[in-house]
């Protein structure tokens, strides 16, 4: 009895591309809005910022399929350290961006051990309860977190000693640049190891992969890890460009709004991360400025769309267009 071939094809997991193309194409971009909007440095630096906290939900979610809406404590988290490593410690950019990593990937250990016990409705609520503790806690330490008020007087070093940070936002720029560049790489080297692979079999099948031996448990909690200190790394950029930490870092808004991005240019494939969040904020910018208070109905109007139209999201639309094509 015979079977077609697709019949009996395995799957291939969806992997990131193990060529250069897309940080090339990405790389030239950054170059060139650089010239094209001088003026706009900081807005630009905020949606490179947001594109590497997005990356790390992707990691959890699109790779391993953990559902989660709490990365913005390790985002918070992060901050907070490469903040108070800059006051208390060393004005580094580089020792301020390495403590923001590991307080992120710490606080991501830690709870992820409880965390990915749980599954569903309740690891949602738990992720949520997470972020909200540690913003309390912060809030609590006035007088080392500034409360409230926020933390202030961060002052940076020149990066590497050679580039100062300005106010116009040059350095600044080519630093969350370079940065978000190196994290791509770094989680395509992730992704495509048996850590990453391991961790798309979970997503698949939990019960085939403990079949197997896989030690699931302890897979999920080190992708948790691993993306924590991707989400401290996002908010110790952010701490070093602003100068400024609040607890605003911990809003619920900003777990959300990385989901939305997320769905927007398609989980699972790294690069939707960055297709989502540049549609995403450039929508919020000139939505917002036209409409300060409906501009939301957009988003949930473009939200809608992607969802009915694009599952995979808007890096899968050449796909989709080409099938529809052919059908």
């Amino acid at each position: 009895m015979s079977s077609s071939a697709s019949d009996v094809a395995p799957r291939r997991p969806l992997l990131a591309g193990r060529g250069l193309l897309w940080e090339a194409v990405i790389l030239a971009v950054g170059v060139g809005l650089f010239f094209l909007f001088p003026y706009d440095l900081g807005f630009l630096s905020r949606i490179l910022i947001m594109i590497v906290f997005v990356l790390s939900l992707d990691l959890v979610l699109g790779y391993a399929g953990v559902a989660t809406l709490g990365q913005a404590a390790m985002y918070g988290t992060g901050a907070y350290a490469a903040g108070l490593i800059a006051i208390h410690v060393t004005a580094s950019p580089l020792l301020g961006l390495a403590a923001g990593a590991v307080a992120g990937a710490g606080i991501a250990f830690v709870s992820g051990l409880v965390l990915m016990r749980a599954h569903g409705l309740t690891l949602l609520m738990l992720s949520i309860a997470v972020a909200q503790v540690l913003q309390e806690v912060a809030n609590k330490a006035r007088p080392l977190t500034g409360g409230a008020d926020g933390l202030r007087g961060i002052r940076m070093d020149p990066i590497l000693g050679l580039w100062e940070f300005d106010f116009i936002g040059r350095a600044g720029y080519w630093y969350v640049l370079t940065v978000l560049i190196l994290v791509l790489l770094f989680l395509k080297v992730v992704v495509n190891s048996p850590l990453g692979l391991s961790a798309r079999g979970i997503q698949e099948s939990p019960e085939r992969m403990r079949a197997i031996g896989t030690p699931v448990y302890w897979r999920l909690v080190w992708i948790y890890t691993i993306a924590g200190g991707i989400a401290g790394v996002a908010g110790a950029l952010a701490a070093q460009v602003t100068a400024l930490v609040s607890l605003e870092v911990f809003n619920f808004d900003h777990s959300a709004e990385a989901l939305i991005m997320l769905v927007l240019g398609g989980a699972g494939r790294l690069y939707g991360a960055v297709v989502g969040v540049a549609i995403f904020m450039l929508v919020e910018h000139v939505a917002a400025a036209v409409d300060p208070f409906n501009w939301l109905f957009l988003i949930g109007a473009l939200v809608l769309a992607v969802v009915f139209f694009v599952p995979a999201g808007l890096l899968g639309l050449p796909k989709a267009l080409t099938g529809l094509v052919r059908r």
